[in-house]
């Protein structure tokens, strides 16, 4: 090899090697849900975020005491969920909404979707179909 195409050659060779050396940004597991229990809150839509790599459904729910108290809960991605029909329009603000989730494991009011009801009592499809 001459020396013009040896340089190229070595530089891309350190880039792939450095690259391989730095950390992945590893995706968080389930592990602060008690994925085993499912709860159930109804409120009103304070926020929908449709943001990767989770989209985040903001909810104000009355706590029984006259009492509006903010919940997060986190959704899948915005991927997943536009294959079954999902968009950053799903919710507005003031929609009324019922939430199967898993609660976080910290007691904060956080949990982790696992189904969706309208008001109407239509449940939002959460699972991408399987293609066969």
């Amino acid at each position: 090899m001459n020396m013009n195409l040896r340089s190229p050659f070595v530089c891309v060779l350190l880039a792939i090697s450095l690259y391989s050396l730095t950390p992945v940004s590893a995706h968080h597991s389930n592990v602060a849900f008690e994925t085993l229990k499912i709860q159930e809150a109804t409120g009103t839509v304070t926020d929908w975020k449709w943001t990767n790599p989770h989209t985040w459904l903001y909810l104000a729910v009355d706590e029984g005491n006259g009492l509006k108290t903010e919940w997060a809960f986190e959704g899948r991605a915005p991927g997943l969920l536009s294959r079954t029909g999902w968009s950053a329009k799903t919710f507005k603000k003031g929609d009324i909404l019922t939430i199967h989730y898993s609660p976080a494991k910290d007691g904060t009011k956080t949990g982790l979707i696992a189904r969706v009801t309208l008001a109407d009592g239509t449940i939002l499809p959460y699972t991408p179909p399987t293609t066969q």
